[in-house]
């Protein structure tokens, strides 16, 4: 008995934290000139490896061929949509899906690799454990994953149809 009991406790402590997909969200921005869009993409699957209630590791499977825009209507929608979702930016014919992999958590800082159209690179984010979800702010630069349509710098004298560089998404990922 005592045997089995250890072994439940360990696995506690040493365990999967399931993912409500439903309730996880990924809030994206991206920024031009003439002011800012907004969104939202779900994830497709998730996994959070967690011990001693400290996360130790996860990968995340974001769904881009459903990412939307929440700041426009109508046909301006469906235009930002489809520009988004073509080679221009994240081209989800071919890559229909990008994948954070947490690497290593220190205290509240993580190292992540994110994958977006087939390349690879690190990301830091810091965490903030907020009842059975994990709240934060990642960042990072899309010209590193060969989305360069109207960046600075690529292109010169866009005038308003420059496009910042850096794209923001507010996560929370709720446990079951």
């Amino acid at each position: 008995m005592k045997l089995l009991l250890s072994a439940v406790m360990l696995l506690s402590l040493n365990a999967f934290a399931g993912i409500d997909l439903a309730k996880s969200e990924f809030k994206w921005t991206g920024k031009k000139v003439a002011g800012p869009h907004t969104g939202l993409v779900p994830l497709k699957s998730a996994t959070l490896d967690v011990k001693k209630d400290a996360i130790t590791g996860g990968e995340f499977v974001i769904d881009l061929t459903q990412l939307s825009a929440t700041d426009l209507e109508g046909d301006w929608k469906a235009k930002l949509e489809g520009h988004l979702k073509s080679p221009d930016f994240f081209n989800v014919e071919k890559f229909p899906t990008a994948t954070l992999k947490i690497k290593s958590v220190k205290g509240n800082a993580v190292t992540a690799d994110l994958t977006v159209k087939g390349k690879t690179n690190p990301v830091k984010f810091d965490i903030k454990k907020d009842g059975m979800a994990y709240t934060g702010v990642l960042k990072f630069d899309r010209t590193k994953f060969d989305m360069v349509y109207n960046s600075g710098n690529y292109f010169k004298d866009l005038g308003d149809k420059l496009i910042d560089n850096e794209v923001t998404v507010e996560f929370k990922v709720v446990q079951n």
